[in-house]
């Protein structure tokens, strides 16, 4: 089972993004990866097979200084369990992380091939990261490009996106497979769990079925299935108290 988070942070994110990364370590995985924004507004990416002490690794080898983010812990279920098949998946454009089940991935990846879309991995995620590219071609804007896209999707499944030169744009959905909202002070986060948030903050709103949210430093819109926008509840999450470490053991029932 994977996860995924997004921040908008008032700091780096990557390393937030890991932070977040360990507290979903116990849905199990085998391999990880992370993407933010340069300076100049360009994706950067970061992804390692096996523990996230490697992907740490190669943040601290080589950092990832953007205030956006999003990361994955990825259980393999469409191709092997390597870095190429790790996500984030990104194209110059936009990076896509992905907790869930395309179903339909076949069809739309013949789809995409057939326009001349080339892969670079075995995923069903890289169908939805490259419909989404070619909307924002056409497009431009990644709110419509992504109101463009789910639709088209069926399957159980979870979402996080950033997009280059949008520093202040982090965009979610869900279907199937549960996300949640965190809110903080002048910060916002995405998470496939509450304890994923916590070290954050204890303000969260789970979104509904169908729903799909755009989270800005201002605050976050969200919308039904239809694309209408909705309001659902902030609530306390109470899981900071859940805040445990594995220590020296392999998971935690040892």
């Amino acid at each position: 089972m994977c996860g995924i988070v997004g921040i908008i942070s008032n700091e780096p994110a990557a390393a937030q993004a890991i932070e977040a990364l360990k507290r979903l370590e116990y849905r199990g995985y085998d391999s990880s990866g992370v993407a933010s924004l340069s300076s100049d507004g360009r994706i950067e990416r970061l992804r390692a097979e096996g523990k996230l002490k490697n992907l740490a690794a190669k943040l601290n080898a080589h950092p990832l200084v953007g205030h956006i983010a999003i990361g994955h812990t990825r259980w393999a279920t469409h191709g092997r369990p390597t870095e190429d098949n790790a996500h984030p998946h990104a194209t110059e454009r936009v990076a896509v992380v992905h907790n869930g089940i395309i179903e339909n991935f076949r069809e739309l990846r013949a789809e995409l091939e057939k326009e001349g879309v080339k892969f670079s991995s075995e995923t069903d995620t890289e169908a939805v990261l490259h419909l989404v590219d070619r909307a924002l071609q056409k497009s431009g804007d990644p709110t419509h490009a992504i109101a463009e896209v789910l639709p088209r999707l069926k399957g159980a499944f979870a979402l996080g996106f950033v997009f280059s030169g949008h520093d202040n744009l982090l965009i979610g959905a869900r279907q199937g497979a549960p996300l949640a909202v965190g809110h903080g002070e002048g910060e916002m986060y995405l998470g496939s769990d509450a304890l994923a948030l916590a070290p954050f903050t204890d303000t969260v709103t789970y979104l509904e079925e169908g729903d799909w949210v755009v989270l800005s430093r201002e605050g976050v819109t969200i919308h039904d299935r239809t694309n209408a926008v909705v309001k659902r509840t902030k609530q306390k999450s109470g899981a900071g108290a859940f805040l445990v470490d594995k220590g020296n053991h392999r998971h935690f029932m040892a």
